[in-house]
């Protein structure tokens, strides 16, 4: 789960009007309908005030954990700066991806239905099914590995 999307799920649970329901609970019986209204609209707004609060702070830490990693791993313009080489880097950095998709497709061809081709030993067998595993949850993402994994467990048990 990227930090953006943790930080949708905290503001989503933290946004929620259960506060206000909960309170509403224990309002005494002889409170008038104008005083209920009133304290229900202070605590939305503290409520409000604390979400933009949050949002705050978790905006902060982002741009605090990008400038960390700029600063850590540099930038693409960081290696332009580099003659001829820091070319070489962005490209070969722009197809790692494609590289280890199409090698991937590749072994997987060459050991699934190449009959009569190399022979993988069981120790290659498995470091190819846990390169697939980590190249097809990067492609597809984290969910349709762990929506597969039971399947690939069984498959694995039979060997």
């Amino acid at each position: 789960m990227g930090i953006l999307a943790a930080a949708k799920g905290v503001m989503d649970f933290l946004s929620g009007n259960s506060i206000v329901d909960k309170v509403m609970e224990y309002f005494p019986p002889d409170m008038t309908p104008a005083a209920q209204a009133e304290l229900a609209i202070k605590i939305k707004n503290a409520e409000a005030a604390r979400d933009l609060q949050t949002q705050q702070l978790v905006n902060e830490a982002t741009a605090q954990f990008n400038q960390r990693t700029k600063e850590m791993e540099g930038t693409a313009s960081d290696l332009k700066t580099i003659p001829y080489f820091g070319g070489v880097i962005i490209f070969l950095r722009g197809c790692q991806r494609p590289a280890w998709g199409f090698a991937t497709l590749w072994f997987d061809w060459l050991w699934l239905f190449k009959a009569g081709g190399p022979v993988f030993t069981e120790r290659q067998e498995m470091a190819l099914i846990v390169i697939n595993c980590l190249v097809l949850g990067f492609l597809f993402g984290e969910r349709a590995v762990k929506n597969l994994m039971p399947l690939i467990m069984k498959v694995l048990d039979r060997k």
